[in-house]
């Protein structure tokens, strides 16, 4: 399996299951898609081994204390761009650091408690980051959507 276009129509169903309930046991989802738990195990182990699949635990932002969203877009010059982002997502903040095209080489999303804890965060570590000519940022100011969910048939 190398992408989800070599999943079956019955991979597809318990990964949709796995959406819906992370926690839901081989025997849940089994019973949930009129399946024996064996072939269930069977084939989450497959799709894990090969890589297609990852089961994690996601925790909702503002239970740790982080009530601002930031989409901070970065500038790299004398340094690979990907050399920037390892840097940028050793910072605790960062939520997530991607190598992307267009304006900016990085995109990274930054939690903070608030945001007045932003300018502290940028003179204290951003700005220790080698290769960072420019940033902008965005200020996420209310989730519309969070998670993969809803997403049944997309391929």
């Amino acid at each position: 399996m190398d992408d989800l276009s070599d999943f079956d129509e019955t991979d597809l169903r318990i990964v949709e299951q796995l959406r819906r309930n992370g926690r839901a046991t081989h025997q849940q989802i089994a019973k949930a898609l009129n399946l024996v738990p064996t072939t269930v195990s069977a084939r989450i182990r497959r799709m894990e081994e090969s890589g297609t699949l990852r089961v994690v635990a996601v925790s909702d932002f503002a239970v740790h204390g982080y009530h601002v969203l930031i989409h901070i877009g970065v500038e790299v010059s004398g340094r690979s761009p990907a050399d920037v982002a390892e840097d940028l997502a050793q910072f605790q903040e960062v939520f997530a650091a991607y190598l992307v095209t267009g304006r900016y080489e990085v995109s990274i999303l930054l939690a903070l408690p608030n945001i007045e804890d932003l300018s502290q965060f940028i003179a204290k570590k951003f700005s220790k980051v080698e290769g960072i000519r420019s940033i902008t940022q965005s200020i996420g100011l209310d989730i519309i959507k969070y998670g993969l969910d809803g997403r049944e048939g997309a391929q």
